[in-house]
């Protein structure tokens, strides 16, 4: 099939003229603002398709009350393909305390109330009723964080995995390149969604029964999950410990006299083959049909997607069951020509705002041996103690921001993306240069806490390690002779931690006198350890910890981080306090 690399996908029947389809192959559906980068999933997907020949169009945000509003482009020959959007909707649409959010960045004008509450189940049911007997596909983070029974904050309950509720034919987790190869084929050649990598299915009665299931791990099924708090504890340490690509197992859940089938992770893309995909003919630009400002778009129009993966596995963080702790980075030519379409780009005005990814300070990161890698079964490479295998010396992104610094028409080249500390103090290099030439005025570090029993609760290093790097932080600055500082990043009311606990970040801000810029109160995302620990009330060993539920019982913790001291990071009143 000829690949098709249009400017955008098309939303509309005349954009469909322009291109001479008279049907589309694909139709694409998207919670968010349609937005033609490859920091969005759906978009990414769809170029993927088109360069195997597949035409595609999008419909993004439509009218979930109305089945009407995505039969707009016609039916599709194969398929209808759906995500929620770059993020989960329940969390785009609600705050830690229950209650709506009043702006949605991933909507024109930051306008909420766009998309619906578990996005993705209505789109695929609306889907359905637009085209019945359509071949429905679920995909993007919506799909990949509850693609099992889940704990659910916002309701309060489980819930099952997402496909029993959006009775898609398919459901895609993780890094998604792979799989939608897979499926490509599957379109293509009318074969059954049947053993891809990186993809769920719901068995019906028959196939359930006649399913090989040696080689597969069995989760808790439907039944206990919903009577036994322990059972979601049980089930998150199964699919953590499954996650490996290389070694883990296909997982199965029973609801009833029907199976869920999650297959093993894909394995991570090779460097050659991440380029590939983020050199495919992006416009990088909002659709024109959206007139808007996006606030998401406008975070990340100057910046630079260049890793994927995360070595930290934290116990709050949905990247350890979605895109998981291998790391690959972009070339730095593949880096390079980013930088040169950038400077071409009509809005560009000299600064680019970030190369980064899950964190500022992971690209280039290696292992040693492969194969030791290969048969490990950490959730983290960094605690309880750092792997020795794992290389994280900063030496290749320092001299990727070199390049980048001496293009023509760079004229400032920010490091935006939070600081992994745990990394940070095996980097002084990397850091000498990221404080010299790469800090717009702030740089962000997460420690999250300070207390050592609620980081071995986050699966974070010590305190020691934020200490130790804002010291270095301050004098390299001073060195420098550049007034610039640290935006800590604090979680309150994590499970286990209790006001006792918080008082050493209370302590700790009273005497620097600083108000943190953002306060994050902890929200239990689906398919989280930490999510496992507050539903169960207890540890991954089984310890009992206090839980924080209501706003009356959470309140004091987030009183902690609202709490007027200073002005935040006020210049002269900050300077020197230890």
């Amino acid at each position: 099939m000829t690949p098709y690399y249009p400017e955008f996908m098309p939303m509309s029947r005349r954009e469909m003229d322009k291109l001479g389809w008279d049907q589309l192959d694909i139709l694409l559906i998207t919670g968010d603002c349609y937005v033609d980068h490859p920091s969005y999933g759906i978009s990414l997907i769809g170029r993927l398709l088109m360069a195997e020949g597949f035409r595609c169009g999008i419909i993004a945000q439509p009218d979930w009350r109305d089945a009407k509003s995505l039969q707009i482009l016609g039916r599709p020959v194969f398929a209808c393909a759906i995500s929620s959007g770059n993020m989960d909707s329940m969390v785009n649409l609600y705050t830690a305390g229950r209650r709506l959010r009043r702006d949605d960045a991933y909507s024109e004008d930051g306008a909420p109330g766009k998309r619906p509450p578990h996005a993705l189940i209505v789109y695929s049911q609306l889907a359905r009723q637009a085209f019945p007997g359509l071949p429905i596909l679920n995909g993007g983070m919506e799909s990949s964080l509850r693609r099992v029974a889940h704990y659910d904050y916002w309701q309060d309950k489980i819930r099952p995995g997402v496909l029993v509720d959006s009775r898609a034919e398919l459901g895609m987790y993780g890094q998604g390149e792979r799989t939608i190869a897979e499926v490509a084929v599957c379109l293509r050649e009318n074969k059954p969604f049947r053993k891809l990598r990186g993809s769920t299915v719901f068995l019906g009665k028959k196939e359930a029964e006649s399913w090989d299931f040696s080689g597969y791990v069995e989760l808790p099924d439907w039944d206990t999950m919903q009577k036994d708090r322990d059972a979601l504890m049980a089930e998150t340490i199964l699919v953590e410990r499954e996650m490996n690509p290389y070694a883990g197992h296909g997982l199965y859940q029973r609801y009833g006299d029907r199976i869920l089938v999650i297959e093993p992770p894909p394995t991570p893309l090779t460097t050659e083959e991440l380029d590939r995909v983020h050199e495919l003919p992006f416009s990088r630009l909002p659709h024109p049909s959206h007139k808007g400002r996006i606030p998401a778009f406008d975070a990340i129009s100057a910046s630079i997607p260049a890793v994927r993966g995360c070595p930290g596995g934290c116990s709050f963080c949905g990247l350890v069951s979605h895109q998981g702790r291998a790391v690959t980075s972009r070339s730095h030519e593949s880096v390079l020509k980013d930088v040169d379409k950038l400077i071409a780009s009509r809005d560009f005005k000299g600064t680019i705002t970030d190369i980064g990814g899950p964190a500022g300070n992971i690209y280039g990161s290696y292992v040693k041996n492969p194969d030791a890698c290969a048969k490990c079964g950490r959730s983290s490479c960094m605690v309880p103690r750092p792997c020795p295998n794992y290389v994280a010396d900063g030496e290749s992104l320092t001299e990727l921001l070199r390049k980048v610094r001496s293009v023509p028409g760079v004229k400032y080249l920010y490091i935006n993306s939070g600081i992994r500390l745990d990394l940070a103090v095996k980097q002084p290099k990397l850091m000498r240069e990221l404080i010299r030439h790469h800090v717009s005025g702030h740089m962000k570090v997460a420690p999250e806490h300070l207390h050592p029993r609620v980081l071995e609760l986050m699966r974070k290093n010590p305190a020691e390690d934020f200490y130790k790097f804002m010291e270095f932080f301050e004098e390299e600055s001073k060195r420098a002779g550049k007034e610039q500082y640290l935006i800590p990043l604090f979680i309150s009311n994590f499970p286990g931690c209790t006001e006792r606990e918080m008082k050493t970040v209370d302590d700790f801000l009273n005497r620097r006198n600083w108000s943190p810029q953002q306060v994050q109160d902890y929200i239990p995302l689906p398919m989280t350890m930490g999510a496992a620990m507050y539903y169960s009330g207890k540890t991954p060993d089984g310890e009992p910890i206090t839980v924080n539920c209501g706003l009356a019982e959470r309140r004091p913790q987030i009183q902690v981080l609202k709490k007027k001291r200073s002005r935040p990071f006020d210049r002269k009143r900050n300077a020197g306090r230890n």
